[in-house]
C-alpha cells in the first residue's frame, strides 16, 4: 500500500531558512517529501520507518533558535497519490525553456521542452531548489551525443530532459523500488527511449564507463562516500554535476573530490542550496 506517516512540524518563529534546515535534517533520517509553508513544514516518511525518538532528537539538536512542535498521522498510499497531485504538485517552468507538469494540469505555458510526469509520494517534481539548479545546468550544457548518468533519478526528470536535449544515452539509477517504478512510468510517458533505468545503488556503476556527464542530486554524505565510484565511470574531461547540499558543504565535497582528480569548475546557488560543477582531470 506504501502507507506513509505525515508529520506536521510547527516553527515559532518560522522562515524559509529554518524550514530548509529542518527538512535537510529530516532527510538524513529517511524523510522523503516536504511541503513548507509560512508556519512550518509537513514531512512524509514511510510508515514503517517513522521513529518518534529520532524525531525528538532532531528537534533537540536543531541548531537555530526556534520552538518546534509536531503531530503525526497515517496517510494511506493510494489516498496520498491523489492528494499530492491535487494539492501539492503544481506545474513548474524553468527559465521559460522547460515545463514540468502532470496530465491533469491545464494552461501550461508552451516551452521548448515539455516534461510530463505523474508523481507519487516522495520524489522530486522539480520544485526543490536542488532539482531546479540541475535542470538549469542541463538546459545550458551541450548534451548532444553525450553519455550521461543520473544518480538517484527519483521521478526521472533529469534523465528525461537529457534525452530530450539529445543525449546519446542516459543511465538512470534509483535505489528505492517505489521511486524506480514511478520513474519507469514517467520515462514511458515521455517516450525516453535512450534512458536505461536501473534499480540499485552505487555498485550499479561498476559496469558503466566512458561517461561524459555525471549527475547526482542526493545529499552530502552519500555523495562524499560514493564519489570514488562516480569517478571510476568518467571519461577524460567529463563533467560532474552535484547537488543536494548547502553552499557551505562545498569544501567538504571538494576535499573528497580533489583526491580523485576532480577539479572545481564553478557552482551556483539557490536559496542556500548549491549545485557544484567538477571537471575530471584524469
Amino acid at each position: 500500500m506504501n502507507d506513509y506517516t505525515e508529520v506536521r512540524l510547527g516553527l515559532e518563529p518560522c522562515s524559509e531558512t529554518l524550514t530548509d534546515i529542518l527538512a535537510a535534517m529530516l532527510a538524513e533520517e529517511g524523510y522523503e517529501s516536504f511541503v513548507p509553508d509560512s508556519m512550518g513544514v509537513t514531512a512524509y516518511i514511510r510508515k514503517e520507518a517513522f521513529d518518534p525518538d529520532a524525531l525528538d532528537r532532531i528537534i533537540r539538536e536543531f541548531p537555530m533558535e526556534t520552538a518546534i512542535t509536531y503531530s503525526h498521522s497515517i496517510v494511506e498510499g493510494q489516498d496520498w497519490n491523489a492528494e499530492w497531485e491535487k494539492n501539492y504538485f503544481k506545474p513548474i517552468v524553468i527559465d521559460n525553456q522547460c515545463a514540468i507538469h502532470s496530465s491533469f494540469h491545464k494552461d501550461v505555458p508552451e516551452c521548448t521542452y515539455d516534461i510530463l510526469i505523474d508523481p507519487k509520494m516522495a520524489f522530486g517534481t522539480g520544485h526543490h531548489a536542488t532539482t531546479t539548479l540541475i535542470l538549469r545546468r542541463l538546459l545550458g550544457m551541450d548534451l548532444d551525443g553525450k553519455k550521461m548518468v543520473d544518480m538517484g533519478t527519483g521521478t526521472g526528470i533529469l534523465a528525461i530532459l537529457a534525452d530530450m536535449r539529445g543525449a546519446a544515452s542516459v543511465d538512470a539509477i534509483e535505489i528505492d523500488e517505489f521511486a524506480h517504478e514511478n520513474a519507469k512510468e514517467n520515462l514511458k510517458l515521455n517516450r525516453s527511449e535512450n534512458v536505461t533505468l536501473h534499480l540499485g545503488d552505487a555498485s550499479t556503476l561498476a559496469t558503466i564507463r566512458d561517461v561524459d556527464i555525471f549527475v547526482a542530486n542526493i545529499n552530502r554524505n552519500i555523495i562524499t562516500a560514493d564519489l570514488p565510484a562516480y569517478a571510476d565511470t568518467l571519461s577524460p574531461g567529463a563533467s560532474v554535476i552535484l547537488s543536494g547540499f548547502y553552499e557551505e558543504d562545498i569544501p567538504v565535497i571538494m576535499k573528497a573530490a580533489e583526491t580523485l582528480g576532480l577539479e572545481y569548475a564553478d557552482h551556483t546557488v539557490l536559496d542556500r542550496w548549491a549545485s557544484l560543477h567538477l571537471k575530471n582531470q584524469i
